[in-house]
Order: C-alpha cells, then sequence, then structure tokens
C-alpha cells in the first residue's frame, strides 16, 4: 500500500496535459491555414498531432540530457511543427521559408495564454490542497510563458515554487530539475509528491531523487497505471496504488 495524500507535505505539479491543456489544436492550425487559402481536414489535423506528440514528446530519454533555452524549447517544437505540416503536405504549396516562419508563428501562438484552458479537476483539486495546508509547487517543462498562462487562468497565486525549464536552463528528465524543486522548497524527497502526465519525464525523473510520483492519464492515448482526474487523490483508497515510489523503481 502506497502512502496516503496526507502523508505528503508538498504536491508538485506538471502544467502541460495535467494542470493546463489546447483543447482545440487541430482547430488553431486549420484556422491558420485556412486564412491562408490553405484548406486541410480537422480529423486528419488530429491525427498528426497525436502522432507527433507519440513520436517527439512521448518517448524515453534517460540519458544524454541537455540544457535547456527558450532557444532549445522553440526549436523543439518549430521541429515538431514542421514535422505535422510536411505530413499535411504544405511544403508542396509553401517554401521551406514560408514554412520556417510559420512553424515559429505557431511557437507564439501555442505558447500564449488565449489559448490554454484549465482541465475540469484542476481549481477544486488545488482549492482541497489549499484548505488543508499543502505546499504545493509547479516543475514543467515549458516557455517562459508559463507564468503569464497560470495567472490568466486565476491559479499562479495558488503556487509557492513555479520552476520552468526554460528559466532554470534544467529539463525533464534530467532528475536534476526535481532536485532543484527540493532545494528551493528547502524539503525532504519522502515528504513530497509529484503528479504528471509523462512516464519517463514525471515519474521515472522525481523517482530518481527519491520523490514519490503519480501519473495522471488525460488522453486516451494514455495506456498504463495511473489516475483519471487529480481529485482522484482525495479519499480513494484504490488511487494509493498509482503511485510509484522510489523504492518500488529500486526495488527494494
Amino acid at each position: 500500500m502506497r502512502k496516503p495524500l496526507e502523508a505528503y507535505k508538498m504536491i508538485y505539479l506538471d502544467a502541460g496535459d495535467t494542470l493546463v491543456t489546447i483543447p482545440a489544436a487541430q482547430t488553431i492550425l486549420k484556422q491558420y491555414l485556412g486564412l491562408r487559402a490553405v484548406d486541410r481536414d480537422e480529423a486528419h489535423i488530429h491525427e498528426l498531432f497525436t502522432e507527433a506528440f507519440r513520436l517527439f514528446y512521448y518517448v524515453e530519454k534517460k540519458d544524454n540530457f541537455a540544457v535547456c533555452s527558450p532557444e532549445s524549447d522553440r526549436a523543439f517544437w518549430v521541429n515538431l511543427y514542421k514535422h505535422v505540416l510536411h505530413k499535411l503536405g504544405i511544403h508542396e504549396e509553401w517554401t521551406e521559408e514560408q514554412i520556417w516562419a510559420c512553424c515559429h508563428e505557431l511557437y507564439e501562438m501555442y505558447t500564449a495564454p488565449a489559448y490554454y484552458e484549465l482541465f475540469d479537476d484542476v481549481k477544486p483539486f488545488l482549492e482541497k490542497l489549499k484548505a488543508r495546508g499543502f505546499r504545493i509547487g509547479v516543475v514543467s517543462n515549458f516557455a517562459p510563458t508559463l507564468r503569464a498562462i497560470l495567472a490568466d487562468k486565476g491559479i499562479l497565486d495558488f503556487f509557492e515554487i513555479v520552476l520552468v525549464s526554460t528559466e532554470v536552463g534544467l529539463e525533464k528528465p534530467d532528475p536534476a530539475i526535481f532536485q532543484l524543486a527540493l532545494d528551493k522548497a528547502g524539503i525532504a524527497a519522502e515528504d513530497v509528491l509529484y503528479i504528471g502526465d509523462h512516464e519517463t519525464n514525471d515519474i521515472w525523473a522525481p523517482n530518481q531523487v527519491g520523490i514519490d510520483a503519480v501519473r495522471i492519464l488525460r488522453y486516451p492515448y494514455h495506456h498504463g497505471e495511473g489516475i483519471g482526474s487529480l481529485l482522484e487523490l482525495f479519499g480513494d483508497p484504490s488511487v494509493h496504488e498509482a503511485v510509484t515510489s522510489c523504492d518500488e523503481i529500486s526495488g527494494t
């Protein structure tokens, strides 16, 4: 049996696809292309975004950690958008320079607060944590706009600490960003629970520094052990089985 939520003193959370999401990324791209006289099927765009996330984001990467920066974050996403556009056949109608410019414009759009929404369980979860005296923080791979997004959605003030990869130069799954989170909070690893959606970034990585973690399964293509809502962490004994501890990872 894993520790109940009350056994922890601080809850750290991932941001993208844990707290916030862009619910209609495919619609945004369809409209963007439509304004430039390019018509593509929205369902196909959605399929390609899902494929791109599997190829570029939901991958295991447990070594060769690189320094993170606003430039490296932009480069990652520009490459992902370029992949989607090429799969859509845009390269048959636009020059590489036009595609390059488009990808950078998409990056600006997809990192601005306007298109983001909170998942329905986020505010009630944060309110319950705060009412019960938990310390709360964020550890996220994100553009430098994250604080503006959290503020725009009305939840920034819930967080004592917000660690953003592009600001601290460390990026999940490098365990060093979680050690930094412990150091910033002045708290022991056994007193922290981390919640995120990515098996390597949000489960394996925090476990490496002794932090227990639980995975949240936000989308149909998320498979494996985890929870479907943050609110499941309150009062449901079965959720304890979804928490992956550092002891389990090490086999002790």
